[in-house]
């Protein structure tokens, strides 16, 4: 690998001994990762399901390292039971440790990695606020929570500074995974490596302060910042959180005690090198120790009568129990929005919640994120294949398959839902969106 000259010199300067073992390290097969979904799944199902084997990862629960990457094929990535990321990157969530209830921001969030583990550790309690700036993006990330099963997230396409003026001191913890100049993603991403320069890396710093200036007024009064990026330089990490905590005394930084890593340059931070078992990760831990007050209220717009009765029946008819959620009605579509969902204006939100189905003329169609968002047993009719099973490839790829059953059927790969159809007549008519369906 051609690395820039001007990078290794730093890396040199930075590592020291270790450098040679650092620089031996661009000639290994970079380093691959799966995190078991444990909304949708367990262990054992994750490993029935995939045709690779896995081995434990210590920088977070449920992740595992897989020598494989192309993973998109698979019914078990269709069905959410995992998401492939680079191991090291869970340890950002880790340090920020969410808990069932606790309401999160992650405001850089896709493609959705770390905020679909937020998710996970949430355990569908409380709320995960997911934002990216750019809307493509962003609409990359809803797939990935729609995917992952997650009833209990908002994801927006705002700017951090306005996002985050209008939830201030809203958030019991805000992880800020910045964009960076990616010198831990050399291996995995070419665009990384050739658009790299100094300059690069003291713009990224720049835009860093401003992320984390915008970030620091979400955080509620004992709350936590979690600013992570999956660089090394020192301009862009350790520099970074000094200039920070300089122009923010309300923050102080706070020990970091994981199983894994090493501690950064001058500071309790966290920092992985690839000789730590990942391609590369930065990590700081911060607490907002001073008073910061919420004036944000709850959300509490309702839907008509005959669009709740219909959204009502439509659960009735599909689900063994009603939503503990609320429905709304946001044009043609029937949302079932968190109860944690604050009430905002202006911040360019795609989705909260989980898209019910929407509206044609006096009935609703049900959404594919419904039954994403819901397990097997929860419905009253479903289909379950192994993930081989050829019924199940073609129902992947869009096509009918055959099916006893009667009304919506969720369809299942070893009892995890990945989609649904409208069963009659011996056959079952699929459902699952076009965009997702296997080539």
């Amino acid at each position: 690998m051609n690395l820039p000259k001007d990078f290794l010199l730093k890396m040199k300067e930075m590592l020291q001994d270790e450098f040679e073992e650092f620089l031996s390290s661009y000639e290994q097969p970079r380093y691959k990762g799966v995190r078991l979904n444990s909304l949708k799944c367990d262990e054992d199902t994750l490993k029935k399901s995939l045709p690779f084997h896995l081995e434990k990862s210590p920088f977070a629960e449920n992740l595992f390292y897989a020598k494989e990457e192309k993973v998109g094929h698979l019914a078990a990535h269709h069905a959410g039971m995992f998401y492939a990321q680079e191991p090291s990157a869970s340890s950002a969530v880790t340090v920020l440790a969410p808990e069932p209830g606790d309401k999160v921001l992650d405001l850089c969030a896709a493609p959705g990695g770390k905020s679909t583990q937020i998710a996970a550790c949430l355990q569908g309690k409380g709320l995960l606020w997911s934002n990216e700036i750019v809307t493509s993006r962003a609409n990359i990330l809803l797939s990935n929570i729609e995917r992952m099963g997650i009833r209990n997230a908002v994801v927006s396409a705002a700017h951090p500074e306005k996002l985050c003026e209008e939830l201030n001191g809203f958030f019991d913890k805000v992880l800020v995974d910045a964009p960076c100049s990616g010198e831990g993603m050399f291996k995995k991403e070419p665009d990384a490596l050739t658009g790299w320069s100094q300059k690069a890396v003291e713009a990224c710093a720049l835009r860093q302060q401003s992320i984390l200036q915008s970030a620091a007024k979400a955080v509620k009064t004992g709350g936590v910042l979690v600013y992570s990026t999956c660089t090394f330089s020192k301009e862009e990490n350790e520099q970074t959180i000094e200039t920070f905590l300089q122009e923010n005394p309300a923050f102080e930084i706070e020990e970091i005690t994981v199983p894994f890593g090493r501690k950064a340059f001058d500071m309790p931070a966290l920092r992985v090198f690839p000789m730590d078992g990942g391609e590369g990760h930065f990590v700081c831990k911060m607490r907002h120790v001073e008073e910061n007050l919420t004036r944000v209220s709850g959300f509490s717009v309702a839907p008509s009568r005959l669009e709740f009765a219909l959204a009502k029946q439509l659960c009735d008819d599909i689900l063994k129990t009603q939503p503990t959620e609320r429905f709304f009605c946001q044009r043609d579509k029937i949302l079932l929005i968190p109860n944690e969902m604050p009430q905002t204006k202006g911040l360019n939100i795609l989705r909260a919640g989980v898209l019910l189905g929407e509206m044609k003329g006096k009935r609703i169609e049900p959404a594919h994120a419904l039954f994403m968002s819901r397990k097997k047993e929860d419905c009253f009719v479903s289909l379950n294949f192994p993930a081989e099973d050829l019924s199940l490839q073609a129902f992947l790829k869009g096509e009918e398959i055959e099916s006893e059953s009667k009304g919506y059927t969720a369809v299942c790969v070893n009892n995890v839902t990945v989609g649904f159809g409208k069963a009659s007549c011996g056959r079952l008519k699929n459902k699952y969106p076009k965009g997702l369906r296997l080539k």
